[in-house]
């Protein structure tokens, strides 16, 4: 039998990694931060040799929580449970899995080979910043819509790329002119590593880091807009994202609570837009407009 770990989670629900990371290294304990960018989820894993040394530290945590509250630091520990050793650099990974957009798009984790559908893009996505995915109903609404209209689409912003998925699925897809762009330095480069994961030339894409606030998109404008922001974002910068659009052209709009949607969609419809669709999955809605 494999040495084992054993492990206990804390639930961070600030979305932030710093405040606990710090609190977490005083106490000098060995643990693990996850990030989900896709839903704001924030998990920090603490490993001991052995079930005591798991409950003494377990205790050391709980005991600091009230005075860590103070500090507007809130973390929910869970049970101790066991972990092999040799599976401890691979646990994550379990939360990825295939997600088939529709019968001609497939989204996989790049150590993952499908079973793809006779003709079906494959399009594979390096999990490692764990955002942009396809697993989060925000992306995967965009992606169905990337799919669903790349046969009439020849120029497409992804605006917020994150992991660039919009980007690469369109160019995957047929779409011949793509541009995309995200404020965080981080997501364009990731963007750059999966074009090559999908073997797609870099000069495919026009890539740059930039705001929806100021982004000035190309003379042109687009065919397709697909901005994957949180709601409020996109009522601050409807103005600029409106812009993009062609005359006849469609706008993608996620990220958006269901509470919040139809609050979006007014301020879109007063810029000159029609709502197509829309569709919820979970506590998430997103909608196609067209440019009037």
């Amino acid at each position: 039998m494999d040495e084992l770990l054993y492990c206990f989670k804390l639930a961070d629900p600030s979305g932030e990694f710093e405040p606990a990371t710090e609190l977490l290294d005083a106490l000098e304990l060995d643990y693990s931060s996850i990030f989900n960018r896709e839903n704001g989820e924030v998990w920090h894993t603490v490993y001991a040799e052995t079930s005591e040394s798991a409950q003494e530290q377990l205790a050391r945590v709980n005991s600091m929580l009230p005075l860590w509250r103070e500090m507007e630091v809130e973390l929910i520990p869970g049970e101790i449970f066991e972990l092999k050793k040799s599976e401890w650099a691979d646990a994550w990974k379990k939360y990825f899995t295939p997600v088939e957009i529709s019968e001609t798009l497939l989204v996989t984790p790049q150590w993952i080979t499908p079973e793809a559908r006779p003709g079906q893009t494959v399009l594979r996505i390096d999990t490692g910043m764990s955002f942009g995915t396809g697993q989060h109903p925000t992306t995967f609404y965009c992606l169905k819509k990337i799919d669903c209209y790349a046969s009439e689409t020849a120029s497409m912003l992804d605006a917020g790329c994150g992991s660039g998925i919009l980007a690469v699925a369109a160019l995957l897809r047929g779409i011949k002119y793509v541009e995309a762009f995200d404020f965080d330095p981080e997501a364009v480069r990731m963007s750059a590593e999966n074009l090559k994961l999908n073997n797609i030339d870099a000069n495919a894409l026009i890539l740059t880091q930039g705001d929806a606030g100021n982004y000035p998109g190309r003379p042109e404008k687009y065919d397709l807009v697909c901005a994957n922001i949180l709601g409020h974002l996109l009522i601050t910068f409807r103005f600029n994202i409106a812009s993009w659009v062609k005359p006849g052209g469609k706008l993608v709009l996620a990220g958006i609570l269901q509470r919040d949607f139809d609050r979006v969609s007014e301020s879109f419809v007063e810029l000159g837009f029609s709502e197509i669709e829309r569709e919820t999955i979970g506590d998430w809605t997103g909608g196609v407009f067209c440019k009037l």
